[in-house]
């Protein structure tokens, strides 16, 4: 089964605290009627710094929905190469061996999307497929790893990279004095991570299901309107009390794998903010420090959108991960509302039912060598009926590629392990 490895996550150089939040709420807002309250609830966030891609004097000022936009793809193309470099490094993978791009990214547009800049400039083959995601917002972390899953189960031996490059700040309008806006400006940061999903091999998360929810009639609870100033981003005050509608969403997926959400090893969340934390946990009866991770990540950099998902993974391997077979679920919220949720298994490198056990001999004798139980094609074959792993909904358009993934003469295309 596909394995999700070690992610890397980079931060930029500006930083701003909590303190430093509230004090410049009082000076821009000082007459705001609403501003007591604004102020309670960005203290409430438990966000004690938050990273930046420009100084706050820049940050603050507003050029103009162009000039920032160009920002956006200027510091894109800065600083994703060295955490594809370092997650690439994490997976024991080199640029070439990627067959998939899944880069998701809700503060900035581009089109081409910067995973054709990737393919140019950063090593990657031109049959490399992409996979753009713009408007799951905070949920496209999740979404991420889903669909990169569903792609390397249907390519057995298919490598997946995922990027997730969110630059909050960029969307911060200063004249927009909604409650909802606000508290955003207290509430997000800015992030850039990355991570590969390896079809065969490696250490972390063994993906083993997937599945999303939207919550009916939810569409504007998470929202951007667009306008002359760029992305306004409103919220709902209905929005922290979702987790009663996601929660049975977990369980019920959970429990359709075998699994129970209530008793995993591990936790891998959105933290969207405390509330969700707090209402997630009590809804499945864990303890508070089962979201450790995602906590961490909250009050260490603020709400990055779909990179919390890869940083609160990050926390996860720093601790050492878990014993391997130990269950686990990773789950990302955002517009719609929609869930994203993966199940899995922590594991070391290269599982038992993944890895035989073989002896080659060479000039100096035998030796034991490890090899994948299933071959790794030298061509990706396109998913047959034979195949014990079908083509996942939505994946119809990976199924045709501009070159053929095996020619006529191809061998048969390998089965996936089950």
């Amino acid at each position: 089964m596909p394995v999700l490895c070690r992610p890397a996550v980079s931060v930029p150089e500006h930083t701003i605290t909590q303190d430093e939040t509230l004090d410049l709420a009082r000076r821009l807002h000082a007459g705001h009627a609403q501003l007591p309250l604004v102020l309670r609830l960005i203290a409430n966030t438990g966000v004690a710094k938050r990273h930046l891609v420009q100084p706050i004097e820049q940050t603050l000022a507003h050029p103009g929905f162009e000039a920032r936009n160009e920002i956006y793809a200027a510091e894109a193309k800065a600083r994703v190469p060295a955490v594809v470099d370092e997650a690439l490094a994490h997976a024991g993978l080199d640029a070439r061996d990627i067959d998939l791009i899944v880069y998701v990214s809700c503060t900035g547009f581009m089109m081409p999307s910067l995973t054709a800049w990737m393919i140019n400039n950063l090593g990657f083959r031109s049959d490399t497929r992409q996979m753009p995601i713009a408007q799951l917002g905070c949920a496209a972390g999740g979404g991420a790893i889903n669909r990169a899953h569903d792609f390397c189960a249907a390519y057995p031996g298919a490598n997946a990279l995922i990027v997730a490059c969110e630059f909050c700040s960029l969307c911060y309008q200063p004249n927009d004095l909604t409650v909802g806006n606000l508290l955003s400006n207290g509430l997000f940061g800015d992030a850039v991570a990355a991570a590969v999903i390896r079809g065969t091999g490696g250490v972390g998360v063994r993906l083993e299901g997937n599945g999303s929810h939207l919550v009916p009639d939810s569409e504007d609870w998470i929202a951007y309107k667009v306008r002359e100033t760029g992305f306004h981003f409103m919220l709902d005050k209905r929005v922290p009390g979702t987790m009663e509608q996601l929660a049975p969403a977990l369980v019920d997926l959970a429990a359709k794998h075998g699994q129970d959400a209530r008793d995993q090893d591990f936790y891998v969340i959105h933290a969207g903010g405390p509330r969700i934390l707090d209402d997630l946990g009590r809804h499945l009866e864990v303890a508070p420090e089962a979201f450790r991770f995602s906590r961490a990540t909250l009050t260490e950099y603020g709400n990055i959108a779909s990179a919390v998902v890869l940083d609160a993974l990050r926390r996860l391997f720093e601790e050492g991960g878990t014993p391997p077979g130990s269950p686990g679920l990773i789950a990302g919220f955002g517009p719609g509302i929609t869930a994203e949720i993966s199940l899995g298994s922590w594991t070391g490198d290269h599982p038992a039912d993944e890895i035989r056990r073989e002896t080659v001999h060479l000039h100096g004798g035998p030796v034991p060598v490890r090899v994948p139980a299933v071959p790794v094609p030298a061509a990706l074959p396109a998913p047959t009926p034979a195949s014990s792993t079908p083509v996942p909904a939505g994946l119809s358009a990976l199924t045709t590629p501009s070159r053929p993934l095996a020619s006529p003469n191809s061998p048969a295309p390998a089965k996936a392990a089950s």
